[in-house]
């Protein structure tokens, strides 16, 4: 049986750690003018991902 490969699309957006998986935030790139600064704050933090993702993106990033 061949080793499965890691989906290198999820692999440059998610990190494991320890206990969970961690996701950037979205809506960061581009018409920042209008963004206010307490909300630019919010979205700097990683959050980890849903438990109704979890799954899909333990498979793509190769774990069990």
């Amino acid at each position: 049986m061949p080793k499965m490969k890691t989906v290198r699309g999820a692999a440059k957006r998610f990190k494991a750690s320890k206990n969970r998986i961690k996701r950037g935030s979205a809506f960061r790139s581009h018409i920042l003018t209008k963004k206010s600064t307490k909300r630019m704050r919010g979205l700097k933090e990683s959050h980890s991902v849903d438990s109704r993702d979890l799954a899909s993106v333990k498979l793509m990033l190769g774990k069990k």
